[in-house]
């Protein structure tokens, strides 16, 4: 699989930032995407994901700020940022969702079909 991901940066509180991923070569089920955070060789912790129905879902420290997005078509998924926080700052990886079981869709922890990791900074 390849998985790429571009965006990120460095940018003041309150600003925007928009996160792109682009994906091929998924050769399981695949049944949604995902967008997690977490400091260089530390935990990634899940903050949005999307499911092949549309369905989102936030963590509260983000929802109403993030916006996750998921075209099916172009194999891309987008996280727009905004009113970025400096707790914020993180580096942030998008990765799939698999389907195990005819109602079962969850991550995937193979790091192998996640993104490269965008730092984004958030100054005060």
């Amino acid at each position: 699989a390849q998985v790429l991901q571009s965006g990120g940066g460095s940018v003041q509180a309150g600003g925007s930032l928009k996160l792109s991923c682009t994906y091929s070569g998924y050769t399981f089920s695949h049944c949604g995407m995902a967008w997690y955070r977490g400091a260089p060789g530390k935990e990634r912790d899940l903050i949005s994901s999307i499911s092949d129905d549309g369905t989102e879902n936030y963590v509260d420290s983000v929802k109403g700020r993030f916006t996750i997005s998921w075209d099916k078509v172009q194999n891309a998924a987008y996280l727009q940022m905004n009113n970025l926080k400096t707790d914020d700052t993180a580096v942030y990886y998008c990765a799939p969702f698999r389907r195990y079981s005819r109602r079962e869709c969850g991550p995937l922890l193979d790091y192998t079909y996640w993104g490269q990791g965008t730092q984004v900074t958030v100054s005060s």
